[in-house]
C-alpha cells in the first residue's frame, strides 16, 4: 500500500477548500463549467488513445494507490550472487533446478536462457528487447496522463472563453442588468480555469509521476537481472558480480547488502 497519492489528494483538497472558505464554497460549484472541463478532457483522451490503453486506467490508479509490485533490487542481487556461486561450483546446468524455484517470470526466463547455453549476445538482446517493449507500454500509459494534464487547463480556457462570450453578449451597459451581473458572470467564466488547473495538477500530473517512478523501478530491476545473468554465464567471480550490481543501488542499500554478505564473502574463490 502506497498512501502518498491519497494523502496528497486529501491535502490538496483541504488546502484549496481552506483557501476558498467553506462559506464561499458554493461559489465554486458550477455544473456546466465542470462538464466542459472534465467532459472535454475525457472526450479528448478517448479520441487520442485506443481502448486497450483506456481500459487500463483502473489498473493504473490501483498501482498508484496500492503501490503495485515491489521490485526488491537488493534481494535480487543476493539471489544472483547465490546463483553465481552455484554456477561457479557446479556449472550452469546446476541452475536448472534453481530456476524452477524462481517465481518472478522475467528472472526465471533469464536464468533458463543461460542454462540452455544460448549465446550471451542473443540472451542480452532478447531480454533487452522485452525491457524496451515494457518501457514503451509504460511510456504510453504515462503519456496519457501527461496529455490529460495538458488538456485540462486548455479546456478550462475554452470554458472561460465561452463564459466571457456569453457574458459580453448579454451585457447591457445602458441599463442596470449588465452592470449588476458583470462580476457574477465573470466569476462563473473563470471557474472553468480553476477546474482545469486543479484537475491537471491534483489528479493527472501526480498519477503520471507515480507511474513514471514505478516504471523506473521495474527497469532497474530488469536491468539488474540482465547484467547479473550475463555475468553468471560469463563465469565472473561472485564478488565482482555483487560489486558491479551494487553500483545501481543507493548507498544505504549497498551498505546493508555488503554487511549481510560479509560473513559469507570470505570463502568465495577468486
Amino acid at each position: 500500500m502506497d498512501p502518498t497519492l491519497i494523502i496528497g489528494w486529501i491535502l490538496a483538497i483541504v488546502l484549496i477548500v481552506n483557501g476558498i472558505t467553506v462559506q464561499k464554497l458554493g461559489n465554486f460549484i458550477d455544473i456546466p463549467s465542470l462538464l466542459i472541463v472534465l467532459g472535454g478532457t475525457v472526450a479528448a483522451l478517448i479520441a487520442c488513445y485506443p481502448v486497450r490503453v483506456l481500459s487500463q486506467i483502473p489498473k493504473h490508479i490501483a498501482i498508484c494507490v496500492r503501490g503495485g509490485r515491489k521490485y526488491n533490487v537488493p534481494k535480487v542481487v543476493e539471489q544472483i550472487v547465490d546463483l553465481a556461486l552455484i554456477a561457479r561450483q557446479s556449472g550452469l546446468l546446476a541452475l536448472e533446478e534453481k530456476a524452477e524455484e524462481i517465481k518472478e517470470p522475467f528472472f526465471k526466463q533469464a536464468v533458463v536462457m543461460i542454462v540452455d547455453a544460448n549465446d550471451p549476445d542473443k540472451v542480452r538482446a532478447a531480454l533487452e528487447r522485452q525491457v524496451e517493449d515494457m518501457m514503451s507500454r509504460h511510456d504510453e500509459a504515462r503519456g496519457m496522463y501527461l496529455k490529460g494534464s495538458a488538456l485540462a487547463p486548455a479546456f478550462g480556457m475554452i470554458g472561460t472563453l465561452v463564459g466571457l462570450v456569453n457574458m459580453l453578449k448579454g451585457m447591457d451597459m445602458s441599463g442596470s442588468g449588465g452592470a449588476n451581473t458583470l462580476g457574477q458572470d465573470m466569476g462563473v467564466a473563470l471557474i472553468t480555469t480553476f477546474y482545469g488547473s486543479a484537475l491537471s495538477n491534483v489528479f493527472f500530473h501526480p498519477i503520471a509521476q507515480k507511474l513514471g517512478i514505478k516504471g523506473e523501478e521495474e527497469v532497474l530491476y530488469c536491468s539488474t537481472i540482465i547484467e547479473g545473468v550475463i555475468a553468471i554465464q560469463s563465469g565472473d567471480n561472485p564478488k565482482v558480480i555483487r560489486e558491479r550490481l551494487l553500483s545501481s543501488l543507493t548507498q544505504k542499500q549497498s551498505k546493508k547488502l555488503l554487511a549481510k554478505a560479509a560473513p559469507a564473502g570470505g570463502g568465495e574463490a577468486s
